[in-house]
């Protein structure tokens, strides 16, 4: 039992930080899902991310509430998640392209606006408890805190905050809408054969841009996640890449909403995991420098990508702008 305990008090608090770190993966990456299950590559997950968390810290700090914050991040990441649209759907411009812009665009404003707005080097003030979404206890169910189960309970099930909740529930939400009602069917066939879908009558760019919003609306859930829930504030580039590790873990999970949960949990697992090890002696090597256990998550991720998927196939029209002549 006490090897059990030891098994337990070791691995029940990775396994929470890792279901917290894996939130905003998950929210980037069924964002991702909606808008090429629809045709629309999106490379601009990070920059909406990015702006969604600037926006929410800001607004948590001048409004005094989260779920101010929340809001002032969807409407932003909404707004440019449109102006993607607007160059891909109704412009048919590049869709790579415009997702590097908005990229480019949220890392540039979000640290000129944070100076210029607060002076604090592009951060946002610090936000106080009752501005952030804070971890909601769910009591012990009548078990032993002491006991395995009571620390599984403890550390890695409850003390979370309703947005990682969300997060989990976005998931059967995202497999119900996309698989089992008439708008699921006619998105996922606007992103495997729009021309079929016009044929029909139903406006192909319609359903692209309610995709695009839908993942606006994620986006801006992630960014406030990062800002507001796990973070007190903005701080520049708090993404880390972490937009381009939830495309990563969308290819990875062959665009499918469960998949992507277990993807996005591995992920995070993976970054628990490495920031545990940090300044942790191994045997036979010693202390490792934190820059390799830094860069671990990301280099795990191009080793699942390149030798565990095997054959990942996107929804044939994804990226490709819709024309009636084609």
């Amino acid at each position: 039992m006490s090897d059990l305990a030891s098994i337990v008090d070791l691995l029940a608090p990775v396994a929470g930080s890792g279901i917290r770190l894996s939130v905003p993966l998950l929210f980037a990456c069924l964002a991702g899902l909606w808008s090429e299950r629809s045709g629309v590559v999106d490379i601009g997950l990070e920059g909406k991310m990015l702006a969604a968390a600037f926006a929410s810290g800001a607004g948590a700090a001048a409004f005094h509430s989260p779920w101010a914050g929340l809001l002032a991040g969807i409407v932003v990441s909404v707004a440019l998640a449109l102006v993607h649209g607007f160059a891909a759907i109704t412009q048919r411009g590049n869709q790579i392209v415009s997702g590097v812009a908005i990229n480019f665009l949220a890392a540039g404003l979000t640290v000129l606006l944070g100076q210029v707005w607060y002076g604090q080097g592009g951060r946002t003030p610090q936000l106080a408890n009752p501005e952030r979404f804070l971890g909601l206890d769910l009591g012990t169910l009548g078990l032993d805190p002491n006991s395995a189960l009571g620390r599984i309970w403890g550390d890695a099930i409850s003390g979370h905050n309703v947005l990682t909740w969300c997060a989990f529930l976005a998931v059967p939400i995202t497999w119900w809408v996309l698989w089992r009602t008439r708008f699921g069917l006619r998105l996922r066939a606007v992103g495997d054969n729009p021309h079929a879908v016009d044929t029909a009558g139903v406006s192909v760019a319609a359903l692209r841009y309610r995709a695009v919003i839908v993942c606006g609306v994620l986006t801006g859930f992630a960014g406030t996640y990062l800002a507001v829930a796990q973070s007190a504030g903005f701080v520049r580039d708090m993404t880390a890449g972490k937009g381009f590790i939830a495309l990563a873990a969308l290819v990875f999970a062959k665009w499918k909403p469960l998949n992507a949960l277990g993807a996005c949990l591995l992920f995070g697992m993976l970054d628990a995991v490495a920031i545990r090890l940090q300044g942790t002696p191994l045997p036979g090597v010693g202390t490792v420098p934190v820059q390799v256990f830094q860069a671990l998550p990301y280099a795990l991720t191009v080793v699942l990508l390149a030798g565990f998927i095997g054959r990942s196939i996107p929804p044939k029209a994804s990226g490709i702008p819709y024309t009636k002549d084609r």
